[in-house]
């Protein structure tokens, strides 16, 4: 398996490129801007994209893919509930004082339980929402990649539209705590953490 992150665009999202090591067949995580640093990353390894797939719809995290996509013929993955978004990530950005390129539409949406297979890499789809109706979280050998749902201390905001904050502790609690102490979480800003870790110190999950 090969990992990679950058960090994108002026709220520095966590973008993260996974690829399997045989077929040379990727995913690109949260393409939140800049793909021209993304697609150099991913040319290092000589990775093909097959998927975007959008954690959630919030512009700091998927300002890449209209450029991404053009670039890569890649199929654009997200959940249904955070898909009406994508067409307004200008305005989105604007109300931050800053600039981004709506998205095309997703090419397919996801819920709890699907899966997003290329090469040996199969990630598994997480519903959890709370830091926007959409959210979702990829986990793999391991690993998990949890967006704006979970932070090394913190965890995602909730006073944007369609958060909720009972509803992301819930999600928290149900659906990444149980995927075992081991866990490595790569979060959508920040350094990565474990499972273990935010269980311990996390102020907001005692």
């Amino acid at each position: 398996m090969i990992l990679k992150g950058l960090s994108v665009g002026p709220i520095m999202a966590n973008c993260y490129m996974l690829g399997c090591a045989r077929t040379k067949t990727a995913a690109v995580i949260d393409p939140g801007d800049d793909a021209d640093k993304i697609l150099m990353k991913l040319a290092e390894d000589s990775l093909t994209v097959k998927y975007i797939i959008n954690t959630h719809g919030h512009f700091d995290h998927v300002g890449g893919n209209a450029q991404l996509k053009k670039a890569t013929g890649a199929d654009l993955v997200i959940h249904q509930a955070d898909a009406p978004m994508l067409a307004d990530l200008g305005r989105a950005a604007g109300a931050f004082g800053l600039s981004a390129e709506n998205s095309p539409p997703p090419d397919q949406t996801v819920d709890d339980g699907d899966m997003i297979s290329f090469g040996d890499i199969s990630l598994q789809v997480l519903a959890t929402p709370g830091h926007s109706p959409g959210g979702i979280s990829l986990h793999t050998d391991g690993m998990v990649f949890v967006g704006d749902t979970l932070f090394a201390g913190s965890i995602g905001r909730t006073d944007l539209p369609g958060g909720d904050y009972n509803t992301l502790i819930s999600s928290i609690k149900s659906k990444l705590l149980p995927l075992g102490d081991d866990t490595i979480v790569y979060t959508g800003h920040g350094p990565e953490t474990t499972i273990a870790r935010e269980k311990r110190a996390n102020p907001f999950l005692q």
